[in-house]
């Protein structure tokens, strides 16, 4: 056991994170089977011995960002390659994101609770990182920022009112309520999570806006006419699950529904490298099926079919927006943990609660390390903005 805990300590060394050391950013192992599951796993196995409680760090924030900073994930070569290439086979010959795999997998994080997201992300509902210029980062303002990235999504799009808007995966419907009241617009919104769309249509009573269960490759026409292309179409942090596969087809479905003067946002989390997959742990807990475009995807992708006017990376702030909804969480935990199904058992036990932490801090110190993972918005037009498109920040 005193090899293996050296050799685990020789890759922590690189990112100066001491095993059992009194740093918060160091880690307290209790349960030395730990090691052999770390450096036979890599992020699952060391996701769910966190999980299971294997191991603490007072701040698992600050542990991923010397993590990701010092990119152990290329210098651990632990896991079995064999079950690499098989995960890399399946994305390259399979389509990972097809309509019946979205269905059934890609939208389990989405329908784990509506009144766990409530407790998580404040009044704006917004599940995609805030716009925090100007603000403190504390949950105190998560609301304002989460605001303020809806109204700067709706000043890059040029929003008139009686305009009619598309969104593509309109989550809880925050951007839809919130156009349809300040912009004076009307909003069809597509979404396949089944709790989303409940709470949407909930949301948006009594606004020009409808709210659908429906995937976005058979979106077609506005609410008064279902021939009628959209003067706008925006998508917030739905692109992470379309796959390479199906990049092309999605932005050829947008021309298709973009009137020949209309402006598309894209706001999505996007990589610096051109993957395939994504992290182990991640995919099997949190994203089912996920993949974050690199800048390439989306250039090839587009190319041909829409003109790119604006691309505008604000990734740091989704630090601050993690931060604040896992403080929201814990500071809601008493509350959360008494939630009950209709059958009336506990919803969300402590092993969630750990699962939980793992995900907000671990993706809060990749956005912070500013590495890997980045948040753009990027603004593209039909056929060219007449005189030239003005940025907006």
């Amino acid at each position: 056991m005193k090899n293996i805990k050296q050799t685990a300590q020789n890759i922590f060394d690189l990112a100066d994170i001491k095993i059992d050391g009194n740093r918060p950013w160091d880690i307290q192992v209790h349960d030395d089977r730990f090691y052999q599951r770390v450096l036979a796993g890599g992020s699952l196995g060391l996701g769910e011995s966190y999980m299971d409680g294997w191991w603490d760090c007072e701040k698992l924030d600050e542990f991923f960002y010397r993590v990701l900073m010092a990119k152990l994930d290329k210098k651990i070569t632990g896991i079995k390659k064999v079950e690499i290439l098989s995960f890399l086979l399946r994305a390259k010959f399979k389509n990972m994101q097809s309509k019946g795999k979205n269905s059934e997998k890609g939208v389990e994080h989405y329908n784990v609770g509506n009144d766990l997201y409530e407790k998580m992300l404040g009044k704006s509902m917004a599940y995609t990182c805030g716009y925090w210029k100007g603000l403190k980062d504390s949950p105190e303002n998560l609301d304002k920022a989460q605001f303020a990235k809806l109204d700067l999504i709706c000043k890059k799009l040029h929003l008139k009112p009686g305009m009619h808007i598309l969104e593509l995966g309109c989550g809880f419907g925050g951007f839809a309520k919130f156009a349809a009241e300040n912009y004076g617009v009307k909003v069809v919104g597509s979404n396949i999570s089944v709790e989303q769309v409940k709470f949407a249509k909930e949301h948006c009573k009594r606004l020009p806006v409808e709210i659908r269960l429906q995937d976005y490759r058979n979106i077609k026409g506005t609410i008064d006419n279902p021939n009628e292309k959209f003067d706008r179409i925006v998508t917030i942090g739905m692109v992470e699950h379309v796959g390479p596969k199906n990049y092309k087809k999605f932005f050829e479905i947008v021309s298709n529904n973009l009137k020949k003067r209309g402006l598309f946002l894209y706001h999505g989390i996007g990589n610096n490298y051109s993957k395939s997959r994504t992290d182990t742990w991640i995919d099997k807990y949190i994203f089912p099926n996920a993949v974050l475009p690199s800048p390439k995807y989306i250039t090839q992708a587009s190319e041909g079919i829409l003109v790119m006017e604006d691309w505008h990376n604000f990734g740091a702030y989704y630090d601050k927006t993690l931060m604040a909804w896992y403080n929201n969480f814990m500071k809601n935990w008493s509350e959360i943990k008494k939630i009950k199904d209709d059958k009336g058992n506990l919803k969300y036990d402590n092993r969630f609660k750990r699962m939980w932490i793992f995900y907000l801090l671990c993706c809060a110190g990749n956005f912070r390390s500013r590495t890997y993972n980045q948040l753009w918005q990027i603004v593209f037009s039909k056929n060219g903005v007449e005189g030239g498109y003005e940025s907006v920040r």
